[in-house]
Parts: structure tokens; sequence; C-alpha cells
């Protein structure tokens, strides 16, 4: 279990407690106490000045609007917003090791950028996701790439499953698993689920939530009954908990297109708001 939780302004006071409440619910267990990532500070400062032993990093002063404005920036791709055009990569640094404004840290990412195999969608072509990127931004805070990086070594974590909106992160975290000397694990990205109306799930559309079914009295095992026949390891109708799909499961089941996915309780199809 590993709690997110760097970007400050975005964290909610008792989040944490809920999301554990939730996944309990769900029929959930994990290892040993969760891992903190406002707590791992020491952890992050310790591969950054690695990756800064190797040449890898240098400081940047450029603002987003800079980076859109560039006339050498690319169109962005999905998940990784507008590609960096190199412009601070030798200028500052050769200018100055210490900019006089606030400035961020880039890695050097290699061109082209690490291929893989996801083991659901197959070989991945990242030739279209290069381009340098923030390890800490220039008001302090740790960059998710390095921080799940860093948390995934130190949970010997070895196989990732998680949305395929995140397949363009991967080359990035390959890179920065190989620059700091650690095994890459293997990536699983599973589409992702939309509702009835064919809207990705989310916050801020205000999607019916876990904690929804939980306080309004739902059933735990249909819910999770549910979401396993969407991915086709079970008939639909069947109530299951999670530990009880394990002897089953079969990577090969799961779908490679998005699902859509009803969990409005049957007595209300109205789509719930999260209790506040």
């Amino acid at each position: 279990m590993r709690m997110e939780d760097l970007d400050p302004p975005r964290v909610v006071e008792g989040a944490a407690e809920a999301i554990y409440r939730d996944l309990e619910w769900l029929g959930l267990t994990w290892d040993g106490e969760p891992m903190v990532q406002s707590e791992r500070n020491d952890a992050y400062e310790s591969a950054l000045a690695q990756l800064r032993d190797q040449g890898l990093l240098y400081p940047c002063v450029c603002t987003r609007r800079d980076i859109r404005a560039a006339s050498s920036a690319p169109h962005g791709i999905e998940g990784l917003g507008v590609r960096y055009p190199g412009t601070c990569r030798d200028a500052v640094a050769a200018a100055s090791p210490t900019p006089v404004l606030p400035a961020a840290l880039r890695f050097r990412f290699r061109e082209p950028p690490p291929a893989f195999v996801d083991g659901l969608l197959g070989p991945i072509d990242t030739s279209t996701f290069g381009g340098d990127f923030v390890l800490r931004r220039r008001t302090g805070e740790w960059a998710y790439q390095l921080a799940v990086v860093v948390d995934d070594a130190a949970q010997g974590i070895t196989e990732v499953v998680r949305g395929a909106d995140l397949v363009p992160s991967t080359p990035r975290q390959i890179a920065l698993f190989e620059a700091l000397g650690h095994p890459v694990p293997a990536f699983f990205h599973v589409p992702l689920v939309l509702d009835s109306s064919g809207e990705r799930l989310s916050k801020r559309l205000d999607s019916l939530s876990i904690a929804a079914h939980r306080e309004t009295g739902q059933d735990a095992e249909k819910v999770v009954g549910a979401l396993a026949a969407s991915l086709g390891l079970v008939p639909e109708g069947t109530r299951a908990w999670p530990d009880a799909l394990i002897e089953s499961f079969d990577v090969a089941h799961l779908p490679t297109e998005p699902t859509a996915l009803d969990l409005a309780p049957d007595d209300d199809k109205a789509r719930y708001s999260p209790p506040r």
C-alpha cells in the first residue's frame, strides 16, 4: 500500500483514512504499514543526488507559458503535455550552475525513448514520448515520475498494473529505473472504465464513488462481482470477494478496449455525489 500525497494543495484531510476504509470494505488487504510519499523526502533526495552525479540533471527556469510559446515545441502527447523543447538543457547549465530564478530540475531523457512490451497491449511505439521531464518542481515538490520509481524499487514491485492513460509515462520511468540501477518491473496497462454515458470515471465529473456505495448500504460482494465480470473473470451477476478471484485469474481474459460499467444501485439509477 502506498499513499501518493506529493501535491499538498490537493491533499484533502481525512482522504487517506477514507481510502483505507473503502479498500477494506471491498475485501482488499495489504502487506505491512502503508508507505506515505510525503514522509519520503530523504529517499528522493538520495536518488536525485545519484542522478546528479551521473550528469543527468539540469536546472530549468522555463515556465509552462514559455514552453507552450516555444516555436520548436511540437504538439503534446496526451498524458505528457507539451514536449519540452530543450531550452535550458545546455544554455542554463553553461551560463550558471545556480540560476538566479527559482528552477525546476529536469532529467536528460535519451532519444529515442526506451521501448517496452506491455503485458496486455504488446509492443509499444514510444518514439513520440520524448522530451526532458521534471523531477523536482521549482516550488520544491517532488514530481510523480521520480517518486513512483524510487518507491516501486523500495517496495520490491515486480509488476505494475495501471490505466492505459499512463502508457506515455512508462518510458520515462524505465529510464529512471535504469539510471538508478534498479530492476525494471513488467508493465500491464489496462483500458479505462467508462460510465454508462461513455464518460471516463473521475472525481471531476462526480462519478459514483466506492464511498457512495459503502455509505448507502450496498453489497460489497456485488460490487466486486460486477467489477470482476467487466474483466471477463466471472459471469455477470456473480457475487465475489477478491481473494476468491486469485486462483482463476488470467491476464488473457482482460479486455483491451475501454469498458462501460454502471454500478448504480438497483433501487436508484441516478448518480450519487460522493459524501462530503
